[in-house]
């Protein structure tokens, strides 16, 4: 089989609401006698004509198939077990599709077989004065008709709404649950599996009036009753009851006065029960059916909140407990679990109703509560504690940092609530550190300027970082700073590495975030060098989180960093670590060599720092030309130092360039093209040869040779581009539809005299009319060109041309002769 066509994937919905990948074949249709029908076969690619079945499933007249995307077919097998076939391409999809409709009688331009046709038959019987559905006697003997009758009407929605109209009229719901009672006495498993199936379809009519009747006081518990009976479970039914009524039990941990809110309490849990535990998986046409029954859920859960809010003496008991010192531990422990209920229950409020229940919370005292609890040596109940911290933190991190500040006016650091966090993350028990990171992740909220009040003084993000970097800051960094005292890390198991990681994960978000505070920090503490040492961790992930943080630092181009990092030294841990990782291609190769590659582009004095210091240790790295970059702009920066009148003639030549598409032409270039040669060549002057050192002539002509050196040594740098000049300049000439004239550029004595040219020509030291010291100046004549764009890389094109002059030496007569022909 090699058409694409019918290539699919056969999925499988799991218990997880998952689809699982079955695999890959091809998919036919024909007649299968042991299912005597037409059914829908998929072999395994891999396996060729005769493979092996990855599906066979008779096309039933009755079930109901769905096409989506063009590409996708799914449908219910049996309950519990939805497949989907997903084709390569559309026409394939097309092509089965059509053969289920065929098989089906249905018209393939629906999107699903059974939906359409039920709505076309309650078209033709149903209109205005039709009467509503009417449902079978309930008794025992009809149970059988009753729950054909409900399977049959939940394909359809006008079916659905009449059935759904039907039962809450009737008030079929009580009577089916007396007749559930009934065949329970009588041990009638048919009339039980029976009313499994109506139950269910009662869930799937999706209707709140019937909800209210099944989740009664007096009628849930039946109705649990009723969904134990799965026929699926060949007569061994469930025991949700007795899990409800005698090993789940409700706790008040603090009584509950409203017998109201009791019973809307004990209602949400069995509901919720119901939904996670008793209901069976929904497949893909039951899921948008419960859709009512989540919301029944949701809304109770805002009651009870709602509730628990407006009872003042609920409250102020369950503070008073959770502080009282008194309090027993496992009276504690209940109350933090009831606290942190209440606080995910708060979750599905609307924002504003959000808002007032947190503000009910803090003005409760939630907060210095919380501060108690942590200090406990209770694992468990310092979890819960944590948690309801995230709440708070996640919704409103600016009131946790008003209590934070107010309350270091009267606590010492130790017992600070934020103190107390760090803490708790560097003594993190779990050897996967699960707790920590979730509370590093609740102190990066807190010490995030973006989400601090933007008031009109602007206060906060100034006065909270003053005071985390005051009372704080040290006992976040006292793990680091004690573990890297030596030149390699005291402690070096996974755990600890693990812990340092997590804490250079938080500074490095401080580097990129609090400038002054964490400049000021890291400076006055020597904090790099110490990270810096965890360089020689003999964990990758702990060298690279101290890679990281001096990449951030560098990052900034901050020139007192700059100076920080080059008084201390604080390359050669770098270094070190990149010499002793050798010639393996790996993440700290590759993290060091960008490193050096940034400051060789953007950081001018580290790159002097680097090769006055290390070039010895890096000069032999040639795999990657980081090196030998960072060696070539050092010499060029140099240079500049040392020859500052060469940097400034190139400035004043860049600034002539036009910075624009060389296609245009602006006024002046019109009328210098438009211009007579005769009046151009009053511009040449004469220049005087230059040595390789600057030599001062008799007669005031020293001057003009100190000038002249820097201008020689450009010159020679373009004669490698005469060629190329003189054909842009020939384009140029005939536009003009004459011969351009010349710019030529010579000194002598103290005239001056400036014309155009078109290729540059070069002058060297001692070339042919070069004169002796006093000798009178030869005439020579040295041209330029005049870029029409200005490419980024001209700088350091000339830069790296200082150093290697051409070799070829062209007589400057000959080149005047040629530029006046």
């Amino acid at each position: 089989m090699t058409d694409t066509r019918r290539r699919v994937k056969v999925y499988t919905l799991n218990e997880d609401r998952q689809w699982d990948d079955r695999g890959t074949g091809h998919v036919s249709s024909g007649y299968v006698e042991r299912l005597k029908g037409m059914s829908l076969l998929v072999r395994a690619e891999s396996d060729g004509e005769s493979g092996s079945l990855l599906l066979e499933s008779k096309i039933n007249p009755n079930t109901a198939y769905q096409k989506q995307q063009d590409t996708l077919i799914v449908w219910s097998e049996a309950e519990n077990y939805d497949l989907a076939l997903s084709f390569q391409e559309k026409a394939g999809c097309d092509e089965i599709w059509e053969k289920i409709c065929q098989v089906q009688g249905k018209d393939p331009s629906v999107d699903i077989t059974q939906e359409l046709v039920d709505e076309s038959e309650e078209e033709r019987f149903d209109d205005m004065s039709s009467p509503g559905l009417e449902l079978p006697p309930c008794e025992l003997g009809h149970l059988e008709e009753l729950a054909e009758l409900v399977a049959s009407s939940l394909p359809s929605p006008l079916r659905r709404e009449k059935l759904a109209l039907a039962v809450e009229n009737e008030g079929y719901i009580r009577k089916l649950l007396e007749l559930f009672r009934q065949c329970e006495d009588l041990e009638n498993a048919d009339g039980l599996h029976h009313l499994y199936e109506i139950v269910k379809g009662i869930f799937l009519l999706n209707r709140t009036a019937l909800f209210e009747v099944m989740f009664s006081e007096e009628c849930i518990m039946d109705v649990i009753g009723c969904l134990e009976h799965d026929p699926a479970l060949d007569g061994l039914p469930r025991r949700h009851r007795d899990f409800l009524t005698k090993t789940a039990r409700f706790k008040e941990v603090i009584p509950i006065g409203d017998p109201e809110l009791r019973a809307k309490i004990h209602q949400t849990y069995r509901v919720q029960y119901i939904q996670d535990m008793v209901l069976p998986t929904p497949s893909v046409f039951e899921e948008n059916m419960l859709s009512t029954l989540h919301s029944f859920i949701f809304f109770n859960k805002v009651e009870i909140v709602g509730m628990l809010q407006d009872d003042e003496k609920f409250l102020t008991d369950l503070f008073a407990q959770l502080t009282d010192e008194a309090t027993d531990d496992d009276k504690r422990h209940e109350l933090v679990n009831f606290l942190k209920e209440f606080c995910a229950f708060s979750q599905t409020l609307q924002p504003q109703n959000r808002d007032t229940f947190f503000k009910t919370l803090s003005n409760m005292g939630i907060l210095p509560a919380l501060e108690v609890i942590l200090g406990m040596d209770d694992v468990q109940v310092r979890g819960a504690a944590t948690d309801i911290f995230s709440y708070l933190v996640e919704y409103n991190p600016s009131m946790v940092r008003e209590f934070i500040m107010q309350e270091s006016q009267q606590n010492d650091d130790d017992i600070l609530l934020i103190n107390l966090i760090i803490e708790h993350m560097i003594c993190d028990s779990d050897p996967e550190l699960g707790g920590a990171v979730q509370l590093m992740g609740l102190l990066r909220t807190l010490v995030d300027p973006e989400n601090m009040m933007a008031t009109a003084n602007k206060t906060e993000k100034t006065e909270f970082l003053s005071f985390f970097y005051k009372h704080c800051m040290h006992v976040l960094s006292a793990p680091l700073l004690a573990n890297t005292t030596d030149d390699k890390p005291s402690r070096d198991d996974f755990q600890t590495s693990q812990l340092l990681a997590l804490i250079l994960e938080l500074l490095t978000f401080c580097v990129e975030h609090h400038t002054y505070h964490i400049k000021n920090y890291i400076i006055n503490k020597d904090i790099l060098r110490r990270v810096l040492v965890l360089t020689a961790s003999q964990h990758a992930f702990l060298a690279l989180c101290a890679l990281r943080f001096m990449r951030r630092i560098i990052g900034l181009k901050d020139e007192f960093y700059n100076r920080y990092i080059m008084k201390n030294f604080l390359f050669e841990p770098v270094v070190k670590a990149f010499l002793n990782n050798g010639a393996r291609y790996n993440l700290m190769n590759s993290a060091i060599i960008e490193m050096f590659e940034y400051v060789r582009v953007d950081v001018k004095s580290l790159t002097a720092h680097i090769v006055e210091n290390y070039w010895k240790s890096l000069e032999d790295v040639d795999y990657v030309q980081t090196f030998k970059g960072l060696k070539l702009r050092y010499e060029q920066q140099k240079e500049r130092q040392d020859n500052p009148k060469l940097d400034s003639m190139r400035s004043i030549l860049r600034n002539h360039r036009f910075r624009r598409d060389a296609r245009t032409l602006d006024d002046d270039e019109e009328m210098w093209f438009n211009a007579d040669e005769e009046e151009l060549e009053d511009c040449e002057a004469v220049v005087p040869p230059s040595d390789n050192k600057i030599t001062k002539a008799s007669g005031g002509a020293g001057e003009n040779e100190d000038l002249m050196d820097p201008i020689s040594k450009f010159m020679e740098r373009k004669k490698l581009k005469d060629s190329d000049d003189k054909e842009v300049l020939g384009k140029s000439s005939s536009l003009s539809g004459r011969q351009s004239p010349s710019f030529k550029l010579s000194f002598s004595g103290s005239t001056t005299k400036t014309s155009l040219s078109s290729p540059p020509a070069s002058l060297r030291p001692g070339s042919p009319g070069s004169g002796a010291k006093g000798s009178p100046p030869t005439v020579a004549t040295v041209t330029t060109k005049v870029g029409l764009v200005d490419y980024p890389d001209d700088d350091e094109e000339d830069e790296e041309e200082v150093g290697g002059e051409s070799k070829e030496e062209t007589p400057p007569l000959s080149k005047k002769s040629k530029l006046s022909s």
